[in-house]
């Protein structure tokens, strides 16, 4: 199997996501299933593609993804990440263009750990007064 492919890791909060970047015709695969399959919404599909758009590549390779943790706005979030790195690999004058873009930093935001005698992170019990 001598076919050229590209590989990078994205993150964001608990997700991680292993992409590899294949020529082909624009297809979108997670986890070994189509991306429809998978995220119905265009507004997902709009946000993995952003990367891909930005650099104008789109439709010139096949996206494979394996997803792990978190949920659906953490894994669209860390494939994007990987994405965006992979076109790095493809060709560095991309870089201006993610950058400028925010592809390439990763999303530091974090769920802040919860506090004894809280409910949540900051959340209060209810008060009452008798």
């Amino acid at each position: 199997m001598s076919t050229l492919q590209y590989m990078a890791t994205g993150r964001r909060k608990e997700a991680v996501a292993r992409v590899r970047l294949v020529p082909g015709d624009g297809k979108i695969f997670v986890n070994g299933e189509p991306f429809e399959k998978r995220y119905s919404l265009l507004a997902y599909r709009l946000i993995v593609q952003e990367p891909l758009e930005r650099a104008g590549v789109l439709g010139q390779y096949d996206v494979y993804a394996n997803v792990s943790g978190g949920g659906i706005t953490g894994q669209l979030g860390a494939i994007r990440h990987g994405i965006a790195r992979a076109l790095l690999l493809i060709n560095p004058e991309f870089r201006p263009v993610l950058k400028k873009a925010g592809l390439l930093r990763r999303d530091p935001r974090m769920k802040e750990r919860k506090k004894y005698g809280l409910k949540k992170a900051r959340r209060a019990p209810q008060f009452s007064k008798r």
